[in-house]
């Protein structure tokens, strides 16, 4: 699980308030987790003596990881009620997860591409829930106040670099916008509470999928959000944001591979006078104004 899909899975915490809630992650996601007020206990895999929590006995166990070794570890525990992947054969999940929007994503990437859901509903499905607009919770509290009409969250992830925006599309971008706002450029780059904080002191982020739109979203800033590969509708944008698909002649767009054998990216196809003129009524509107 990347570190986008840790920060948006916290929005099932609003379900769980009444629970000494333990949360196991890799490290480098815990500084997303640290501060909240609805986890109790954050271990990471790295540090904490995994058969230790074989001894324990819990309520419930949600789970929303494939790989074979945290399913192993899954298998293990003592638990009442288990939500989520268990088993990677889909007929041992358990009665209610066998007809979850989750497991059948999770079949095959042309079930993905047929979703018209975002990921909280379908993960709040998962643990036997309805999704009512429950939205993330970020534990650390920014130290930054507004400096900044604009961010330019401008890098992506290694895995997904088709995710994108050309580097020479954002120095046009920053033309067409500097004589009218105020812009900063990503900062924050090796710790993530001074990235939260640099994201802060921005109105609005232009970004592509990456952690700094979820972010963006927990801390209900403005948001644009450039998409190609993956798809826009898989995200609740809280009223608070909203996203670019490119102009392009391909149909392919929402591919979810994480590389492309076209000469010419989709996202090569998202003008920065598009973005201009999206920015321009984000920010004179105050409203989400839907999509490009």
């Amino acid at each position: 699980m990347n570190l986008g899909d840790v920060l948006r899975t916290t929005f099932i915490l609003h379900y769980f308030k009444d629970y000494y809630v333990s949360w196991l992650v890799d490290e480098k996601a815990v500084p997303l987790l640290e501060g909240n007020e609805f986890i109790d206990r954050i271990l990471s895999y790295q540090e904490c003596d995994l058969n230790d929590l074989f001894n324990e006995n819990f309520d419930i166990v949600v789970n929303f990881e494939k790989t074979d070794e945290i399913l192993s570890f899954c298998r293990s525990l003592k638990t009442d009620e288990f939500y989520g992947f268990k088993d990677n054969c889909s007929n041992k999940n358990g009665t209610l997860f066998k007809s979850t929007q989750l497991l059948f994503m999770s079949e095959h990437v042309e079930n993905r591409k047929k979703n018209r859901d975002c990921w909280q509903k379908i993960l709040a499905e998962a643990i036997g829930k309805e999704w009512k607009g429950e939205g993330y919770i970020l534990g650390y509290k920014p130290k930054t106040e507004k400096n900044y009409d604009i961010g330019f969250n401008w890098t992506t992830g290694k895995r997904w670099t088709n995710k994108s925006w050309p580097n020479n599309y954002w120095k046009d971008l920053e033309l067409l916008l500097k004589e009218q706002y105020s812009i900063s450029w990503q900062q924050g780059f090796d710790n993530l509470n001074e990235y939260i904080d640099w994201i802060n002191s921005c109105g609005l982020i232009v970004t592509a999928d990456t952690l700094g739109l979820h972010i963006g979203l927990a801390l209900k800033k403005r948001v644009l959000g450039l998409f190609g590969p993956t798809s826009p509708v898989e995200f609740s944008f809280y009223e608070c944001g909203t996203y670019i698909l490119p102009d392009s002649p391909y149909e392919c767009i929402s591919c979810f591979n994480t590389t492309c054998n076209k000469t010419k990216y989709c996202m090569e196809y998202i003008y920065p006078s598009k973005v201009k003129e999206m920015i321009e009524h984000e920010l004179k509107e105050n409203i989400s104004s839907g999509k490009i």
